[in-house]
């Protein structure tokens, strides 16, 4: 046979293999449809599984018809590197909250008198998820980002590949190019089983369905992910040029193309309709297999819509009803207390197991001595739980009248639980302390994962079983530990290995840049939080300084009081902090502000008081708030007689517009304000759009 015949038949065999390999890809995207979306199989697992063995066997033996949108890429990989920050074209932004019909007649009555015509309302289940942004193009999809800040939130498209229920390929008439959100939510069965195997290794339990999905969603290993079995909901369509003029088209539009779009939605002409949907649904949702938290009504009219416009935060032409907390009676059968990083002791009440907001309940949180004092609790008595938010469990009251056989009153203990130091109790606080900060498990361990958290120094692969692993096997005993981490060590570990060893030191070096005003957050000074760090770090400028300021001159700086101006004074008093601090230094961090954060640009907002509202095209309020302080101005969050001027962007807060108006505070917009500083102008024109 001559060489182009041989040529010519292995096109012909590597044609109809890619024939084969794009129908199974075809058909296993439908059964993924049929099951996940419309909750309708039509073959059985093991049918479906053998097709999906037959793609990957092909896939594995002809790597050049690779396509990372194939069924088989939704069971994730080990190798998901750290999350890029990505922009949102339209900001993603929050819905005002409602707890009362008489609320919700308000919000219809606003919406009533502003457009002064008939309009419909559409009202759909608040789902308890984390939000998404999913962009498709020309059917499929190209990223997935959460919501972050509102303005930039995480690149996570190779874990939500895994997620069953929402689609990587399109089917119909859809927009070559459009957004859509939605929620990620964790089912309560996930949930259930998943804390009942971190229970048997006694892990840390998940709070909730919604925490749990959303540290699910951004965990670096993607097979993971599709092992936690995650599911969603979509319901906002956004785009340039889209074909329908109201929300509850495009959601059928949706559907259409793929997309799994909640059943229980409802177009209303009355508010009569609206508290009907409400009403049913209060008791209904607590059949469904996922979490819900109240109602959103929303303007059925896109223009309409538009006509409404936004305030600062949220939307005028929507709302969200939330259903008040569920309540339950239960038997307290035990207290037992937990230490935090600070050394806070926090008693928790051990309940008998009751259903509450569709998840068994066993634990709820008693806060301090105080409160128990006030309940006058006794081992024994029936209790009234409810969820704050339905996130928290709490015990609200107890029922006297089912007071019987009781046992011993509850009394707060007088030593740690964990490492027997006798507690204290500072002035005017309620809490009660251990003092023994440097010998006491959970608060070192509580401070190392202070220390490393995204907004701290930002050191992915630490997470709190990592970092009780590394601290049971004496590689962590302070955070400067953290920097002394071999990958050999690292990877012999349980649950580790060499590319999660790998990952945790790239990630170490990598936080050295973080700012100083950050690494002072780090360092977990009681009562310094991110805003006190960042005074901090501008008042004193290096480590050294901080270090050896007096009393004095710690209140002299701009909300630094009696209380932080102690505890900064004590935390450097203590010779174990002040080593590890030189080790930190040593190491490479960040000790001092950069020349950059030095360098204030002019005076020309000196005794400036500035206040920022709306959104903006050109600078990020952040950016926005730097360019004050470099300027010698100062920041506040709300209006008052002691404002200089509100930098006032689009769609301003009504109340913050009243409020100046009323005080005669002038608006500068944002081409005044940076001709004021001579500010070049940069960035581009942010299109509002909406979460919902």
């Amino acid at each position: 046979m001559g060489d182009e015949n041989i040529l010519s038949l292995q096109k012909q065999r590597n044609y109809m293999t890619r024939q084969e390999i794009d129908s199974l890809r075809r058909e296993l995207h439908q059964h993924n449809h049929n099951y996940y979306v419309l909750n309708s199989p039509t073959i059985s697992d093991f049918e479906f599984d053998a097709k999906m063995r037959q793609l990957q066997d092909l896939e594995s033996r002809y790597p050049e018809f690779y396509d990372p949108l194939s069924p088989t890429q939704r069971v994730g990989s080990d190798i998901t590197t750290s999350f890029n920050q990505v922009t949102h074209q339209y900001p993603m932004l929050s819905l005002a909250n409602t707890y009362s019909e008489g609320e919700v007649s308000d919000f219809y009555q606003r919406v009533q008198k502003a457009l002064n015509e008939d309009f419909e309302l559409v009202c759909e289940l608040k789902y308890d998820g984390t939000s998404i942004s999913l962009i498709y193009e020309n059917g499929l999809l190209q990223r997935a980002v959460t919501r972050g800040d509102g303005v930039k939130g995480d690149d996570v498209t190779a874990n939500v590949k895994t997620i069953r229920s929402i689609p990587l390929q399109l089917h119909g008439d859809f927009p070559s190019k459009f957004e859509i959100r939605g929620e990620i939510l964790m089912p309560w069965a996930v949930f259930d089983e998943i804390n009942k195997e971190r229970e048997a290794q006694e892990e840390p339990l998940f709070a909730n369905p919604r925490n749990a999905g959303s540290g699910t969603l951004k965990l670096q290993n993607s097979a993971v992910v599709a092992s936690r079995k995650l599911d969603s909901f979509l319901y906002s369509v956004l785009g340039e040029n889209l074909p329908f003029t109201t929300h509850f088209d495009s959601l059928l539009a949706a559907s259409s193309w793929g997309f799994k779009i909640s059943d229980a939605i409802r177009v209303c002409k009355s508010l009569d309709e609206v508290f009907d949907f409400i009403r049913v649904w209060d008791e209904e949702r607590k059949n469904l297999p996922v979490a819900t938290d109240g109602i959103v009504i929303k303007v059925n009219q896109f223009s309409q819509q538009k006509m409404l416009g936004f305030t600062a935060k949220s939307p005028r032409w929507a709302i969200a009803y939330k259903y008040q907390a569920e309540k339950a009676v239960t038997r307290l059968n035990s207290v037992s207390y937990q230490v935090g990083r600070t050394g806070a002791v926090t008693p928790v009440a051990n309940l008998d197991p009751v259903l509450l907001s569709g998840t068994t309940v066993k634990r709820a949180s008693l806060h301090n001595a105080d409160i128990i004092a006030s309940l006058d609790l006794h081992i024994g008595d029936m209790v009234y739980v409810e969820k704050g938010g339905e996130i928290i469990p709490k015990i609200t009251a107890v029922a006297v009248d089912q007071r019987f056989m009781i046992g011993d009153k509850v009394q707060f203990i007088k030593k740690c639980p964990e490492c027997g130091s006798e507690l204290i109790r500072y002035e005017g606080e309620a809490a009660h302390y251990c003092p023994n900060e440097n010998a006491c498990p959970p608060q070192i361990k509580g401070r190392i994962e202070h220390f490393v958290n995204r907004k701290a120094m930002n050191i992915d692969g630490l997470g709190g079983e990592t970092i009780n692993l590394l601290y049971e096997n004496g590689l962590l005993k302070n955070i400067a530990d953290i920097y002394t981490l071999k990958v050999p060590d690292l990877a012999r570990l349980e649950r580790l290995g060499p590319k999660s060893a790998q990952n945790i030191k790239i990630s170490c070096e990598k936080s050295k840049e973080v700012p100083f005003e950050r690494v002072i957050f780090a360092l977990g000074i009681r009562f310094a939080g991110e805003t006190v760090a960042k005074k901090l770090a501008h008042a004193f400028r290096d480590i050294e300084s901080l270090e050896h300021a007096e009393y004095e001159a710690l209140v002299q700086v701009d909300e630094i009081g009696d209380r932080i101006a102690q505890s900064v004074i004590r935390y450097f008093a203590d010779e174990n902090n002040r080593e590890i601090i030189s080790r930190l230094k040593s190491y490479g961090l960040q000790m001092s502000l950069s020349e950059d954060e030095l360098l204030q640009k002019s005076d020309k907002l000196a005794d400036k008081v500035v206040v920022i509202s709306g959104t903006f095209r050109y600078y990020s309020r952040d950016e926005y708030k730097k360019m004050i302080e470099q300027h010698g101005g100062k920041n506040a969050g709300s209006v008052s007689s002691k404002t200089s001027f509100i930098l006032a962007g689009e769609n301003m807060g009504p109340e913050k517009l009243k409020k100046a108006e009323s005080l005669g505070i002038q608006l500068l917009n944002e081409d005044e304000f940076l001709k004021l500083i001579q500010k070049e102008k940069e960035g581009g024109n942010i299109q509002m759009g909406t979460l919902f």
